[in-house]
């Protein structure tokens, strides 16, 4: 076989989530192709019946896409494909749609040779296991069916004797070149006669993804290096095939904080869980091309997909591990926030707004421009979409006795000009015409700092108590206007307005300062 261009692939098992280390595997792949011009392939692994759910798939097709990973061949490949379609010349690419294929080929080694049934028992081979690990020795396959005559092969079978089928594995080391890794050798008898078809029928990992790799003309095999140790085994079934063995490339595991394998504990792991929180595709794709990988001279950090396509190559992969860091992906996150579209962001925005019924549906024009200035007030002071809402609480929802009964407030309020600020301002406050702008805001609270002799925080601090819950917050000249014209609005969680904040809070105070 002869390859005139890059194939790689993609070849994930819907059982779960799309984890970050997978997304970056997806995503070396697809920079790979693109940066010389291959072809980027997808494919189904879902031989393991009992975990593999429909629900995963569509999930991970719809990850991939949001990430930007466009696909040459595979399930449901191209824009405008039909549900379950599948598109390219080597299909089928579900595994699970491919037996036979795996069949015949297994008929295959079995006529020449090089692969035999093994007719031991589960009993045997666990005995085998404990005498070697009685004996402090390695525990792989004994070879006790290696020397079956073919005939007596053959008539056991014939007479329904259940049987796994095995890889003849030869005296010699195993070796091969990882472009992240250099020179890998692993001892034949590490490698021990590998089952190829258990005895349920059904095709091991190994196998099948070799069959699949050599039949799809993969040049590349780029993966995490927790597959490092299956390599040599499907070398070896490249090599009883008389199959052209492709280049790998093992990616570095990715750590936590802590330097364990990243997992739950440290936080989100899976791409879904990114996108709920708010994370946008280019920064999370932007960070996950560091994770292992840096351009020549090392110090730039943002790349768009274009750029990264354009200057990645595997020789500057690191076969170190890659520690995730979070606030690294906030900075890259924020960085995004700020050169995305506005609309865009008000569209990814809304749908945690709608959630807590602080919006009405897409259409009112006076509501979208308003929630524009919402978002203009409060991105700047966000890592993710997703705590927009909480930046924003204060304005939607407002608790005098909350704000009154909060140990750091309650200091501020027992200043003893504090009440004399608040009852200046709440009387100056009221005798405006509503909706009150930022300018005649600044008026009332000079005329608060004549009249009570105080200034500083203990002018300011208690008035932002009363209109916001807290005594640190946004700037007035741009929180006012933004209270004051969403009073204005038919919001679905009303907004009270400057003027209804001050006249509930000190309705309230009197009775939290006798108590």
């Amino acid at each position: 076989m002869s390859f005139e261009k890059p194939r790689v692939r993609f070849a994930p098992s819907p059982t779960g989530q799309l984890h970050v280390g997978n997304a970056r595997t997806a995503l070396y792949n697809w920079l790979f192709a693109r940066r010389f011009g291959g072809d980027f392939l997808l494919r189904i692994e879902d031989t393991d019946v009992e975990r593999s759910e429909v629900r995963y798939e569509a999930q991970l097709l719809d990850d991939l896409r949001w990430l930007g990973l466009d696909w040459d061949e595979g399930p449901q490949a191209g824009a405008g494909s039909g549900e379950g379609k599948e598109e390219g010349p080597y299909g089928p690419y579900r595994q699970s749609e491919r037996l036979e294929i795996y069949r015949e080929h297994t008929d295959r080694l079995l006529a020449e040779g090089r692969a035999y049934r093994c007719f031991c028992t589960s009993s045997q081979l666990d005995s085998e296991r404990e005498q070697a690990v009685t004996a402090h020795q390695p525990q792989i396959y004994s070879g006790r069916c290696r020397n079956i005559s073919p005939e007596e092969s053959a008539a056991r079978a014939a007479s329904g004797e259940p049987f796994a089928v095995r890889l003849r594995i030869g005296p010699d080391p195993i070796a091969f070149h990882d472009i992240v890794r250099g020179a890998v050798e692993f001892a034949a008898d590490a490698v021990s006669d590998p089952i190829l078809v258990r005895s349920s029928g059904m095709p091991v990992y190994n196998y099948v993804v070799t069959i699949d790799d050599a039949l799809m003309r993969i040049t590349h095999v780029i993966r995490g290096d927790d597959h490092l140790s299956n390599t040599p085994k499907q070398v070896a079934i490249y090599q009883a095939f008389g199959w052209p063995v492709p280049q790998f490339a093992h990616l570095s595991t990715i750590l936590g904080p802590d330097k364990t394998r990243l997992s739950k504990r440290h936080g989100a792991t899976s791409i879904s869980t990114f996108r709920e929180m708010g994370i946008l595709p280019e920064a999370l794709t932007n960070y996950l091309a560091l994770l292992g990988w840096g351009a020549e001279g090392g110090t730039r950090e943002t790349f768009t997909m274009r750029e990264l396509a354009a200057e990645f190559t595997l020789e500057r992969v690191t076969p170190s591990p890659a520690i995730f860091d979070f606030n690294k992906l906030h900075w890259l996150n924020r960085h995004y926030l700020k050169l995305a579209d506005s609309e865009r962001v008000a569209a990814l925005a809304r749908p945690y707004f709608l959630a807590k019924n602080w919006l009405p549906e897409a259409g009112d024009a006076q509501a979208e421009t308003w929630f524009q200035q919402l978002l203009t007030l409060f991105l700047p002071a966000v890592d993710q979409l997703d705590q927009l809402p909480e930046k924003a609480h204060f304005l939607f929802v407002f608790d005098p006795a909350a704000a009154i009964a909060n140990e750091e407030n309650a200091a501020v309020l027992a200043i003893p000009s504090a009440r004399k600020v608040l009852d200046e301002f709440a009387a100056r406050i009221a005798a405006l015409p509503a909706p009150i702008t930022a300018e005649a805001f600044k008026a009332v609270m000079n005329e608060v700092k004549a009249a009570s002799g105080v200034k500083g925080k203990e002018l300011f601090h208690p008035v932002r108590i009363a209109l916001t819950g807290a005594h640190s917050g946004p700037e007035f000249d741009k929180v006012v206007p933004l209270m004051e014209a969403g009073a204005q609005l038919p919001l679905p969680t009303p907004i009270p307005n400057v003027q209804k904040r001050a006249e509930l809070f000190l309705s309230a105070l009197p009775f939290f300062q006798a108590n």
